[in-house]
């Protein structure tokens, strides 16, 4: 997974989904999702997985009301299609990403 280091609404403004998981270094519980989402990432062709660390961008946690971590958002065509928070099981994390998918189709 990539790290976002600015051009944030570029990224999310694609046709496709964007995953982009609000986290942090020293958060315990970002530690535990981080390889789900990089599992899934390689088993979701056509869904972009990015990571946006808090610290770092704290004006990006604030403009999307980021209050726990790890916070994900789901973003197609620049709007949030889904979101979840917390380390979720992978399955309970595929079947969001599965969720998100089907509510962009035509």
């Amino acid at each position: 997974m990539k790290e976002v280091n600015g051009n944030f609404k570029e990224i999310v403004n694609k046709d496709t989904l964007v995953v982009v998981d609000f986290y942090a270094d020293w958060c315990g519980p970002c530690r535990f999702l981080t390889p789900v989402l990089e599992k899934l990432e390689k088993e979701f062709d056509g869904v972009e997985f990015v990571k946006v660390n808090v610290d770092r961008h704290r004006e990006l946690a604030f403009e999307f009301g980021i209050s726990s971590i790890p916070t994900v958002l789901m973003f197609h065509k620049g709007k949030i299609v889904n979101s979840f928070i917390g380390a979720l099981p992978e399955a309970a994390v595929r079947v969001e990403i599965e969720r998100a998918l089907q509510l962009i189709q035509p």
